[in-house]
């Protein structure tokens, strides 16, 4: 076998391997992101319109997260919240809309308090969904029907539904676990 053909055997198997290797490399990332985003991943994907814009505004994401200070609350701060979160639920009874008004401004103000920014809705759906990404569709709609509230627009039981739904993102920030107080998962 002459030199020239023994070479470009061995770039044609030096090239097939590279892309396997970058195949492999994609496939695990793919992977990671849709367990770490969940259904997340899937709703990111339709809004791009383009899998790997997708894929590169959740490791966008990650990459903010891992910047952020998430931090754990002593237990006495969570105490603390757990009381306001009752206190709001009472309200509920004689003004159901002033009650759904301060369960969102309860949850943004747990979410700073965790080091979560909160300069926009947008943005806080970004950040919560590294972490938050399955409670995260509860957050949408309390926020959606809160929205409604100010004009009138919503029914006692959508409101009843909007502080079920701010309630699990509630519990879900109020929680100590590992995977928030190290600034993100690995």
């Amino acid at each position: 076998m002459s030199t020239g053909i023994l070479i470009v055997i061995i770039v044609a198997v030096v090239v097939i391997v590279a892309l396997v290797a970058m195949a492999l490399r994609t496939m695990m990332r793919r992977r990671h992101l849709q367990e770490r985003f969940g259904s997340e991943y899937e709703r990111t994907v339709d809004a791009e319109h383009n899998r790997r814009a997708a894929e590169r505004e959740l490791n966008e994401r990650e990459q903010r997260h891992q910047d952020l200070k998430i931090r754990p609350l002593p237990s006495t701060v969570r105490s603390r919240y757990a009381q306001d979160w009752n206190s709001v639920q009472e309200h509920f009874v004689d003004s159901p809309d002033r009650a759904v008004s301060e369960a969102d401004q309860l949850v943004n103000t747990l979410m700073s308090e965790r080091g979560y920014p909160t300069e926009g809705y947008e943005q806080q759906e970004r950040d919560l969904s590294v972490e938050h990404a399955e409670t995260l569709k509860h957050y949408r709609i309390a926020h959606e029907i809160n929205g409604r509230v100010g004009g009138g627009d919503s029914s006692t039981e959508e409101m009843r539904n909007a502080m079920i739904h701010y309630r699990a993102m509630f519990e879900a920030l109020l929680k100590d676990d590992a995977a928030s107080s190290g600034g993100g998962r690995s």
